[in-house]
């Protein structure tokens, strides 16, 4: 079982404006069943982790659906409304329980850290995060929310094209384990 930060990036780095939109990304050409694509990934994943900020966004593009079947841990200190037709759970616990309560729902599949960049670096600074997983968009953003707002060692795993889209799957790289 392995945990994933899969997630679109603008080519200086940001994975949403400043306003937390990802308009941005839904104007570029991608195929979901293509190359390192949405579709396949999405298969292999039994427990979704989000932010706050990600999961207003998908609720305002979505119209208010939710579109995971899979459980969903949402980390806020906000108060938010929650779909009526799915598992998403509001948490601020440390990530490190909440890992152990997804990967008990997942069972044999993967989990996916859906967003932001900072709940990824949460997960990788305590030794949770396997592999991040980057489709590098054809435009730039200027300023918005970092990829990654910390350091991490990564070893390039994959590399494809999907359309416009340079797909990279990285292995993170624990102190004194690079392959």
């Amino acid at each position: 079982m392995t945990t994933h930060f899969f997630t679109a990036s603008s080519l200086d780095g940001f994975i949403a404006t400043d306003e937390h939109s990802l308009d941005w990304l839904l104007t570029q050409d991608v195929d979901p069943d293509g190359a390192m694509g949405y579709n396949a990934f999405v298969k292999d994943i039994g427990a979704l982790a989000m932010g706050a900020s990600t999961y207003e966004w998908v609720m305002r593009h979505e119209e208010g659906r939710w579109g995971y079947d899979q459980p969903t841990w949402v980390f806020t200190h906000r108060t938010l409304s929650l779909p009526d037709d799915a598992d998403v759970r509001l948490t601020h616990d440390a990530v490190h329980s909440v890992h152990a309560e997804m990967l008990a729902v997942a069972g044999e599949r993967d989990i996916w850290i859906v967003g932001g960049g900072d709940l990824a670096g949460q997960f990788a600074d305590a030794g949770l995060l396997d592999e991040v997983w980057v489709q590098y968009a054809p435009v730039t953003l200027g300023s918005g929310a970092p990829l990654l707002p910390r350091r991490l060692d990564l070893e390039l795993l994959e590399v494809a094209r999907n359309r416009n889209f340079l797909c990279g799957r990285y292995a993170v790289v624990s102190e004194g384990t690079a392959r």
